[in-house]
């Protein structure tokens, strides 16, 4: 399946500030395998420029913002990531950009799988092709 959501994660707290849990199979549909966050990106830089075959992905920015790129190869969508309470779940063929990161930006990514490459699709129109032969 290829889709693309906005997830909202329930904040808990008290007078003493805010809590957000994150949990495997309640607001992650995913097992965890790993985590990652990039930070302190250079103004101007863009990241991405790839689609996954398998990986599902849950990307947060717990700090800060930066906005995603995201196509199908049939349309092009431009979300914000802005707010520590909202998570954006990726999972198919969807080729991802990154841009627009405010210098104070930390985006967390929560990944099914561990890192490999061979899951990796690099070149744009390899990634067109694969979608019209119409893998995952």
């Amino acid at each position: 399946m290829t889709s693309y959501k906005l997830v909202d994660f329930k904040t808990l707290g008290d007078d003493r500030g805010s809590l957000i849990a994150i949990e495997e199979g309640y607001n992650t549909p995913f097992a965890i395998k790993r985590v990652y966050y990039i930070f302190d990106t250079k103004k101007g830089v863009e990241r991405g420029f790839h689609a996954h075959i398998n990986l599902k992905q849950m990307c947060i920015a717990v700090k800060g913002s930066c906005t995603f790129i995201l196509d199908n190869s049939k349309k092009k969508e431009e979300i914000t990531l802005d707010n520590p309470n909202q998570g954006l779940f990726i999972e198919g063929l969807i080729w991802r950009e990154m841009k627009k990161f405010s210098p104070d930006c930390v985006l967390v990514v929560l990944a099914s799988e561990h890192y490999d490459e061979s899951d990796y699709i690099r070149d744009y129109q390899k990634f067109k092709k694969e979608v019209e032969n119409g893998k995952k």
